[in-house]
């Protein structure tokens, strides 16, 4: 947990982040409404609307770049945080604030603000949110170059995971930590120790420590309750290397019930913050979408009905977060009794495993083929995705009977919310075996991130147009 000290930092770097947006939103209506029209006298002649009219849009992008200051994650430890990742934060909080407010801006409809102040804004505070990080980044180096802001590490354990810990640590002066040594948890190993895990308090006595990290085996675990009590009676730091089961490949965190801690291992996204982040922008994105594909929407439902009998939605059962079920809505592209003349087609399965894709699939109708071609009969599930049952971004939602034929490892890939794109989507779809469909996805899983997601949006245009790999 951070220190009270480390909380208060970041409140005032949250606080000067905000006032640096607003101070960029003010600069942009100067540059917009005083030196642009100028500059350029025949592409921007006029100046803006006056600032009171402009000022209620400052109410509107104060608190969205606040959420997407804590969805972002921007202010974890800098003494682990690189440059380059930060000024990364930095261009995904644009980016995701720009998107947002847009969409705010089209659903409020305030369609009178500019859109040069507006690009003159984003770009403005993307630059001065770069400036003020690089700028305490090289203030933090400064002071530490000069031995001050130095935490003092005592290293419990000499074996190979303590010893690699210590590695790292030196290779990143810029984290702000000095080894004071090391304490022997029984390993026979070349590196100089300062005594025995019975000589911490000595050693904690006649060596000056901020923070104390135990890296020791399991076994020795129990024999650490006398040792921590006495780091907390002097208030020194203490932490646990917890990858002590080597062979799980899963992200660690601890949670607490009533004061009882707990140990949590999962493989799948944690940022509460992010994930509500992502959550709104399928509530704002699809609501939009819904709202703007609507004449479309009716005349491919019209279209479906003159071409064949039937209903123009298809309804079926999906398998949704940990398989928990839901009524999934696409456009109907294929005859009624499709389902009955299923095993007269399933030679024209062009997947392996569970999945079935059928090319040239003589039961898809003449307009369903080109809806399938490009993608045009999922639009109904952006009704799924405002429901919460999808999200814009996700592993396909599969049928109950593919999920019963999956391998254990494969399950997993119902972890997170089903999307209705994803990285298959944007990678060949039919054109990729099952295999690795499920890699993709798990790997979508394993690395999600915001910037994951709009990457992926932006690729599902082309890959969509394109009709590559429909089936």
């Amino acid at each position: 947990m951070l220190k009270t000290r480390a909380r208060l930092v970041s409140a005032f770097i949250f606080a000067v982040d905000l006032a640096i947006t607003g101070a960029a939103f003010f600069l942009a209506y100067a540059l917009r409404n005083g030196l642009l029209p100028r500059w350029w006298p025949g592409a921007l002649p006029y100046g803006l609307y006056p600032l009171r009219n402009y000022a209620p849009l400052l109410v509107l992008i104060l608190p969205v770049w606040a959420a997407m200051f804590a969805g972002f994650r921007i202010y974890r430890s800098h003494r682990t945080f690189t440059l380059l990742e930060e000024l990364g934060q930095v261009a995904k909080v644009t980016l995701a604030g720009g998107g947002s407010l847009l969409a705010l801006l089209y659903l409020l409809k305030w369609h009178q603000v500019s859109r040069p102040f507006l690009l003159l804004f984003l770009l403005l505070s993307t630059l001065l949110l770069a400036a003020e990080k690089l700028s305490i980044r090289l203030l933090a180096r400064w002071t530490r170059a000069r031995g001050f802001n130095f935490r003092n590490l005592l290293i419990v354990g000499n074996g190979a995971r303590a010893l690699e810990l210590a590695r790292l640590i030196r290779q990143h002066p810029y984290w702000g930590f000095r080894i004071v040594g090391f304490v022997s948890d029984g390993h026979q190993t070349d590196v100089d120790t300062l005594g025995e895990i019975e000589a911490i308090p000595r050693i904690l006595q006649s060596h000056v420590v901020d923070d104390v990290i135990f890296v020791v085996s399991r076994r020795k675990m129990e024999e650490l309750e006398e040792a921590f009590a006495h780091c907390q009676e002097l208030g020194i730091n203490t932490r646990v290397a917890l990858n002590i089961f080597p062979r799980i490949n899963s992200r660690m965190h601890l949670d607490q019930i009533e004061g009882i801690p707990l140990l949590t291992f999962t493989r799948i996204p944690t940022n509460v913050t992010a994930l509500a982040v992502k959550r709104g922008l399928d509530i704002v994105l699809s609501t939009v979408l819904l709202v703007l594909l609507a004449p479309v929407m009716a005349l491919i439902a019209l279209l479906i009905r003159f071409d064949s009998r039937g209903p123009a939605l298809f309804r079926q059962v999906r398998c949704g977060v940990n398989g928990r079920r839901f009524m999934l809505r696409k456009f109907r592209t294929m005859f009624e009794d499709a389902e009955e003349r299923k095993e007269s087609v399933r030679h024209l399965n062009v997947m392996d495993g569970p999945a079935f894709k059928a090319k040239d699939d003589p039961r898809i109708t003449r307009i369903g083929s080109f809806l399938r071609k490009f993608s045009l009969d999922e639009l109904p599930q952006l009704w799924n995705v405002l429901k919460g049952e999808m999200s814009l971004v996700g592993p396909r939602p599969p049928i109950p009977e593919e999920v019963a034929r999956y391998q254990r490892w494969q399950k997993r890939r119902l972890s997170m919310r089903p999307g209705l794109t994803c990285i298959w989507q944007i990678s060949g779809r039919s054109k990729l075996d099952f295999e690795t469909w499920m890699k993709l996805d798990l790997d979508y899983i394993d690395t999600w991130s915001m910037k994951l997601d709009f990457l992926i949006l932006l690729k599902t245009i082309p890959a969509v147009i394109s009709g590559r790999g429909a089936h």
